[in-house]
């Protein structure tokens, strides 16, 4: 661990890994050292006025720092118990994150850390911290900024001058610095003149007494192919899709149908749905269309996910819905609890 500044108010930043901490080699970019003398330079680099209203913060750097679009489940686990063991000492935490699967780590720790009474605040950069014209700066001075703010109680991601749900985001350009989008939910906060503004009535304050504490359950179980994510094709057969949901190993699978709820007409399809649920695997729907949310049943063609015990997804983001089923499958549920709590909001992932 390395630190900065440390006192009771400062800010824990935690450095995962992700372009924002890459340097230039004759091979193209790859992780550097030095993170902290190389993060505070690069805040130091920012308007004097901006600088000046940044919150102490001390860092943990991981020792081996992970490429985002490597990210497992199991490293969700660490990094929730990373924060679990730590927060308590600190405003908020800063959780410094490849882009890549920024929006997965974001929505499985929220669930995970439900509850939480003070910011986890996730960001990182389309450009490494040295690059001309890096936004990595400029990311983590908002994150700083929201992260100290004792109004904000949950996970969150600021990037590009704007403050996401960590259950709502979903990275929606491979290049622009306004890299994330939060299609189907207000934006909780921006930087407005220099300052960090968080909208508090979308946020989850109102709701922080009702939610359950800490769920830490082991994801490693579930890294066997527990969990699958399977988009629908016009096409499809009942033998490719019966590939993946007869496998023993799968626990659950999430389904990116078409539309309002839609999907073939084949009865051999909706036998193959059918056959899973009554195996106890939890299946789940959103829409393969980014704004909107399903209601299976509106139209004939939706009539069989239901018949099929297929959960709807509503206006969940895959990565939403996936960590959740993810998080519930690695909990001591019965099929019915894990039902029922895949239909309820749990920190208004829906």
């Amino acid at each position: 661990m390395t630190a900065r500044v440390s006192h009771p108010h400062s800010v824990l930043v935690i450095y995962t890994g992700g372009t924002l901490g890459m340097q230039e080699t004759p091979r193209g970019l790859a992780p550097g050292g030095d993170i902290e003398t190389r993060l505070a330079r690069a805040l130091e680099g920012l308007p004097a006025n901006l600088v000046a209203g940044l919150p102490a913060y001390r860092l943990l750097a991981f020792d081996a720092p992970i490429d985002s679009s490597a990210a497992t489940p199991a490293d969700w686990s660490r990094l929730a118990g990373d924060i679990a063991a730590r927060y308590r000492d600190y405003t908020g935490v800063v959780v410094l994150h490849g882009t890549d699967t920024l929006a997965w780590s974001a929505a499985s720790l929220a669930y995970q850390l439900q509850g939480i009474d003070r910011p986890v605040v996730l960001t990182g950069a389309m450009q490494p911290l040295e690059a001309k014209g890096s936004d990595a700066a400029d990311n983590v001075a908002l994150a700083l900024q929201f992260a100290a703010n004792p109004a904000l109680r949950e996970v969150v991601i600021a990037f590009g001058g704007r403050l996401i749900r960590g259950t709502r985001a979903r990275k929606w350009h491979t290049q622009a610095g306004l890299a994330f989008e939060s299609p189907n939910h207000p934006l909780l906060g921006e930087r407005v003149d220099g300052d960090a503004v968080p909208y508090l009535d979308n946020g989850l304050v109102h709701h922080r007494d009702d939610a359950p504490r800490f769920e830490l359950p082991d994801y490693e179980p579930l890294g066997d192919g527990g969990v699958a994510r399977i988009a629908l094709w016009p096409g499809i057969t009942a033998r490719q899709l019966s590939a993946w949901l007869d496998d023993s190993r799968l626990k659950g699978a999430l389904l990116e149908v078409w539309g309002g709820g839609n999907l073939p007409e084949d009865p051999a399809l909706l036998e193959v749905l059918a056959r899973a649920n009554d195996d106890g695997k939890l299946l789940a729907a959103i829409s393969q269309c980014p704004h909107g949310a399903i209601n299976p049943g509106d139209y004939a063609a939706g009539q069989g996910l239901k018949a099929a015990g297929v959960l709807s997804g509503g206006a969940m983001t895959p990565e939403a819905a996936l960590t959740k089923l993810v998080h519930l499958l690695a909990l001591p549920l019965d099929d019915i609890e894990r039902r029922r709590r895949f239909l309820t909001a749990l920190v208004g992932e829906r």
